[in-house]
């Protein structure tokens, strides 16, 4: 069993491989992991360098703030404005949830001063490349198509 907080060896490969079959794929770090930003414009779409393909959604607190005082001189607190990111991020994620559970996707909320954002992990094997471009090929289809 491989240790998932280890790279890949072959991390270069697969980062090439997929960055040609998808050029839309960024990376802020060069050994880091690639993301995809997909068509619902909230969600995105992370390859790991140790095997985790993540589809992931969040709100940044601050970008919540100015949705919700919107010129108001009103001073919402961070736990009033994570509970609103939440409730949005319920919202958003509900189109989703069942499919990506299904699919063997397991879930996780992750809170700070900054933002409030919902990631579904799974692990994928990188030497079958093929079937990595499926998936991903799979997860951009399943992100359009309920616009």
């Amino acid at each position: 069993m491989t240790e998932t907080n280890q790279t890949h060896p072959n991390w270069q490969s697969v980062q090439s491989c997929l960055m040609q079959i998808n050029p839309s794929f960024c990376q802020e770090d060069p050994s880091g992991a690639l993301t995809l930003q997909l068509d619902d414009e909230e969600w995105m779409l992370e390859v790991t360098p140790t095997g985790q393909l993540i589809c992931q959604a969040g709100y940044n607190l601050d970008d919540m703030k100015s949705l919700l005082s919107d010129g108001t001189a009103e001073d919402l607190g961070s736990d009033e404005l994570a509970k609103q990111a939440k409730f949005y991020l319920q919202q958003t994620t509900s189109k989703y949830r069942n499919q990506l559970k299904a699919d063997g996707f397991t879930e996780r909320v992750e809170m700070n001063d900054e933002y409030v954002a919902v990631f579904f992990e799974r692990v994928i094997d990188l030497q079958a490349i093929d079937t990595l471009q499926q998936t991903v090929e799979h997860y951009c289809r399943l992100f359009q198509s309920k616009l």
